[in-house]
């Protein structure tokens, strides 16, 4: 029996994609140091798991299918600090970051429709759009330009009548960039001008470096209609297993949809819930912390890199990812050599193929999404296994 023409669409996720060879290579003994998936190594707080401790119903039971109302009062709080101010509806709590992505693309396209997007950009987008259908219109960006986006007219050159909605990460998962407020004002304008959604994936917010600063789209009120934010508590609270993420937008009429959507899953999950409000009672310094220990990673990963012969890469600015383009002519055959072929006194490193993180065939071939959520010993330690494999591997192997 033949499956969906959709699910035959649906590429398998370039930060996973090379497990089968990782795994083979730890059953011989060999040490993988993982830099290929956004998996926090910071512990996560002990708030959480006491809140879910002290639950104490007798039955676990559905939520509601908005999401339980301490959590939506938290994160309502949390907003207000930054100046924005949301009602309960305006809230709908998801099962993790990725279902609000994908409840929201429901909610606004029908097959065939398009979005607006700059590449490289967060691979499960592209899984998303080929699940429903929707084609992506590619504003490409480069490595030389630390991936900031070109001018406004440039990116209008890619919306068509079809174009619903533009799509974004602020800070950047793949590239580290932080986009400035001049960028984030062509946005604004051109949602306005060609009545476009804005999605604004936010979910690295607190973690920005140096003098940078995330501004979220929802602080443009002249727009307000038109954006939903994507939120979540998997990298802020170094909670990815908690599945617990939302969907905020002040557009009734959107939001009312999504809440049908919410409906026919019936709920997020409960004990999480539960945990993720108690998450929000953290202190300010919490943050300061985790972002002084990604910080120092960052620096110490730009450092080695920069290292490199023919290695092009730019500081990040924010979340804990560098993309970075290597002296290879795949980046991917690289990756698979480095687990199947190649190890330093049993250690080897894992990291995602840039191609995946692209719309456009053919490009990031040679670039690699490197993560850096090792503690800073461990991070010099596979930075020096990469430097080693690839000397190696351009001399041997693409000799």
């Amino acid at each position: 029996m033949e499956l969906s023409k959709r699910i035959q669409a649906l590429k398998t996720s370039p930060t996973r994609k090379l497990n089968p060879y990782a795994e083979e290579s730890e059953k011989k003994g060999i040490k993988i140091y993982h830099l290929n998936i956004g998996q926090p190594d910071i512990e996560t707080p002990k708030k959480f798991f006491e809140a879910i401790e002290k639950y104490n119903g007798k039955t676990l039971g559905y939520s509601h299918s908005r999401g339980s109302k301490e959590l939506i009062q938290k994160i309502q709080e949390y907003y207000n600090k930054m100046g924005l101010h949301y009602e309960e509806d305006e809230i709908v709590i998801t099962a993790g970051g990725s279902e609000a992505v994908l409840f929201s693309l429901f909610a606004i396209f029908d097959e065939g429709d398009e979005i607006l997007v700059a590449e490289p950009y967060y691979a499960n987008y592209n899984s998303f759009c080929d699940l429903l259908a929707i084609k992506r219109n590619a504003v490409r960006t480069y490595a030389e330009d630390g991936f900031h986006l070109p001018n406004r007219e440039e990116i209008e050159k890619h919306i068509t009548k079809k174009t619903k909605a533009y799509i974004f990460a602020n800070p950047n998962n793949p590239t580290g960039v932080v986009f400035t407020k001049k960028e984030l004002d062509d946005i604004a304008y051109i949602s306005k001008k060609y009545n476009m959604f804005i999605i604004s994936d936010e979910v690295y917010r607190e973690f920005v470096y140096g003098d940078r600063e995330a501004v979220s789209m929802g602080t443009y009120k002249d727009i307000a209609e038109n954006v939903i934010i994507i939120d979540s508590i998997s990298k802020r609270f170094s909670a990815c297993g908690a599945r617990v993420g939302c969907i905020i937008s002040k557009n009734k009429n959107f939001m009312n949809a999504v809440f049908r959507e919410c409906q026919a899953r019936l709920s997020a999950p409960t004990l999480e819930m539960f945990g993720a409000a108690a998450l929000y009672d953290l202190p300010s310094h919490y943050f300061e912390g985790a972002r002084r220990e990604y910080d120092n990673r960052r620096k110490i990963l730009f450092e080695e890199l920069s290292k490199m012969d023919d290695v092009i890469v730019r500081e990040p600015e924010g979340a804990f990812y560098v993309l970075a383009k290597l002296p290879v002519k795949n980046a991917e055959d690289f990756a698979i050599w480095l687990l199947k072929d190649f190890n330093t006194d049993g250690e080897t490193v894992m990291f995602a193929p840039g191609e995946g993180f692209y719309a456009t065939d053919g490009l990031g071939v040679d670039e690699v999404r490197i993560c850096y959520s090792l503690d800073a010993k461990d991070l010099k330690k596979a930075m020096n296994i990469l430097k080693e494999g690839l000397i190696k591997y351009r001399k041997e192997v693409e000799k």
